[in-house]
């Protein structure tokens, strides 16, 4: 293999590693020369007209040293989202107030058909390289980033060489260890490449115990939407890619991932009016445990040299599968299949599409990039229940094609314009179908099934000035495209023969944002803030009405500040402060006026984030790390109708290098907080969800690359 052709790959496939708020001294000369992949238009950060954050491999394993949990380590990490829930249900958990789009490696997770609130659950990341997020509405990837993309990118093929590494920790609590509250975790991984192959291999068992809240008392276990705790997952990885020649490349790509509960434990309900938690009993709950059940196929093919552009073909599918536990609701009431009320649901979703992507980037002696491309999706989603085999959410088909345009204009070094248009064209196929009996008061009702279409054009353009060097300004207005939860917007319909074709409830949420800020790269000192504002005129809520949640169509509006700063102390010590404050309101009266509080379901808190890096010798190396959730009330009308009393958790991770491998000691929640999670505080009123997090955790663990 000649060094052009090695270097021919390097400064093509590599995909934008590590942003200015994560960088070292000695990294900041190249910072320019790095790009984001996820915008699929090679955007260089110092021309992005939106807030970028890159979560690079080392953050990943420092996170996984204290948590598996996706959700924990965004919230970790990421100011804007809401706290973790610790729960297999990532329900409530939002990116600036509104559902992120969920990728792998470009192939969409998010299920908005039917939104089982789970997509946050679809890879361990330990099969992550990285993760790519980009914050605010984007329609780049089609459907449903109106509150930003978060793109997990899996990890790479080793250039001529065999990497493997090989994990292994156990986690318990510090007091009162018992076998049921002990965690095991193990994983292995191979990367490397020989002649024009390359591959990557990765495998990961995860055993999680019984969790226990600061007073060593067990948290309730979510039987119904799933749970982390007393559960299994594992996650198989395969990456195989071939050289065809210097400039052509393809890689096919699979990934199986499972978490399941072991239904061992039965929960039991709190009291809110005396504050006394929801807890777990040893005992097996009825029905199959819950689980998440997902298998992503990727193939791509890429010319880097196609008639001097580049040219991408991508085609995948993802195949998701969402079991809930059983429960005793009244929507479950049939007095002849389900008298006791008694059902478990499962919603399954098979996602195929294609994505076209072509770049000419030497337009205009190199001033001008143009990148145009067709994206295609064809989504079947269907929810049924498992015991008495009804149909509730029957089979609804989204057939979408999206051609779209980019281009960025760099008249001199110090101006960027971005600009772009996407035209969506979809429609929905649902067949006639039946509510189930306790729908409504009236019982089922027959519907009328049909095929709504929309087209929508959907616009984004942004300036960067950069009037110094280590100085930039940026503006950016951006739509994003996405749907309400269709399949419980069809699920509860209550009108007798009602038309799917003419119901207003399944019209596309177009959300607009709006945003500027400023950059600074002043080593050794970096600064990130923003502020932007993302409404929707027609936009979606979620709201719970007895034992169901409900969407409601509401104009909302959210606006926020986002502020980073981090501080290169010296060569092994860095300091990262990020603050996150955020205020959404929306029309409850349907006088085209916002007049209440987004609830707790919709709207994080206002968040602090610190962490400080260090490496005291070639041998120790430490980590520290806070999350401060502030105190919030939310009004509706003017009458205050939920609370939330913050908290502070606080994390630290210590590290020797040995000489093979190293040995980690993490504790997670280092001062013990007592402390109900946001959700179970402000976002819905039921006792048996009134659950406490998570109290002190020790986790130790053995890592080895070879």
């Amino acid at each position: 293999m000649s060094f052009s052709h090695i270097s021919k790959r390097l400064t093509i496939v590599l995909p934008f590693l590590i942003s200015s708020s994560y960088l070292h001294a000695e990294d900041a000369i190249t910072l320019d020369d790095l790009v984001v992949s996820s915008t699929r238009t090679d955007t260089k950060l110092k021309d992005s007209s939106q807030v970028v954050t890159i979560i690079t491999r080392e953050q990943i394993e420092q996170q996984l040293k204290m948590s598996a949990d996706s959700s924990q380590v965004l919230s970790r990490l990421i100011p804007s989202f809401t706290p973790a829930r610790q729960k297999l249900s990532n329900a409530g958990e939002t990116f600036r107030g509104r559902p992120p789009l969920f990728l792998i490696d470009g192939v969409p997770q998010s299920n908005p058909l039917r939104d089982t609130q789970r997509d946050g659950h679809t890879i361990d990341l330990s099969m992550v390289e990285k993760i790519e997020v980009i914050h605010g509405a984007s329609a780049i990837h089609g459907l449903g980033a109106t509150g930003g993309m978060i793109n997990f990118i899996t990890r790479r093929p080793s250039g001529n060489k065999l990497d493997q590494d090989i994990n292994v920790q156990v986690t318990m609590p510090t007091s009162d260890i018992g076998s049921d509250t002990l965690g095991y975790r193990t994983n292995y991984g191979l990367r490397g490449s020989q002649d024009d192959w390359e591959y990557a291999f990765g495998i990961t068992y995860d055993q999680q115990g019984m969790y226990t809240d600061a007073n060593h008392q067990l948290i309730g276990v979510d039987n119904t939407q799933g749970d982390t705790m007393d559960s299994k997952s594992y996650d198989i990885f395969g990456k195989l890619g071939y050289w065809l020649n210097d400039d052509q490349h393809v890689e096919l790509q699979v990934n199986r991932y499972q978490l399941k509960g072991n239904n061992d434990y039965t929960g039991v309900a709190g009291d809110r009016s005396t504050e006394r938690p929801a807890t777990s009993i040893r005992e097996t709950p009825q029905g199959q445990a819950s689980h998440n059940r997902v298998l992503t196929t990727n193939f791509k093919y890429d010319d880097y040299d196609l008639a001097g552009m580049h040219f991408s073909a991508q085609a995948y599918q993802q195949n998701f599968e969402a079991l809930f536990g059983i429960t005793n609701s009244g929507t479950f009431f049939d007095p002849t299949l389900a008298p006791d009320s008694l059902d478990q649901s499962q919603a399954t979703s098979t996602k195929k599409g294609i994505k076209f992507t072509l770049t000419k980037d030497d337009l205009l002696d190199d001033k001008l990039s143009l990148t145009t491309g067709l994206d295609i999706l064809h989504d079947t989603t269907e929810q049924t229940l498992e015991k008495t085999n009804r149909i509730w959410v029957p089979e609804t088909t989204f057939k979408n094609y999206a051609p779209f345009l980019q281009a960025q204009y760099k008249p001199i070094d110090s101006l960027v314009f971005n600009a772009g248009i996407r035209h969506e064209k979809a429609s929905l196929d649902v067949g006639n179908f039946r509510t189930i009996y306790a729908t409504n008061d009236a019982g089922g009702v027959d519907v009328q099934g049909g095929d709504p279409d929309f087209s929508k054009n959907l616009y984004n353009a942004g300036v960067v000035i950069s009037p110094l060097t280590w100085l930039s300004v940026f503006a950016n207005y951006s739509q994003g495209f996405g749907m309400p939860d269709v399949g419980r917007v069809l699920r509860a319909i209550g009108t007798e023969n009602q038309n799917v074709s003419n119901f207003l409830n399944l019209q596309p949420i177009i959300t607009t944002n709006r945003e500027i800020g400023l950059r600074v790269d002043w080593q050794p000192v970096d600064f990130e803030m923003s502020y932007y504002e993302s409404n929707s005129d027609f936009g979606s809520r979620l709201e719970r009405v007895g034992d169901d949640y409900f969407i409601r169509r509401e104009k909302t509006e959210i606006s926020g500040i986002e502020t980073s700063v981090g501080y290169q102390a010296t060569e092994d010590h860095r300091l990262e402060l990020s603050y996150s404050l955020i205020r959404g309101r929306y029309d409850s009266n349907d006088n085209n006026e916002t007049d209440s509080d987004l609830d707790a379901s919709n709207i994080p808190p206002n968040r602090l984030l610190a962490n400080w890096s260090a490496k005291w010798s070639p041998k120790w190396s430490s980590y520290l790390q806070v999350s401060h959730n502030m105190n919030r009330k939310f009004e509706k009308m003017g009458v205050e109708s939920a609370k939330f009393d913050g908290y502070t958790l606080v994390d630290a991770s210590l590290s020797r290098n040995l000489p093979k491998g190293t040995l980690n000691l993490s504790i997670a929640n280092l001062l013990n907080e007592d402390y109900f999670d946001y959700y179970s505080q402000a976002a819905n009123t039921l006792d048996n969800r009134y659950f406490k997090g998570r109290g002190r955790t020790l986790t130790l663990g053995y890592a080895i690359d070879f």
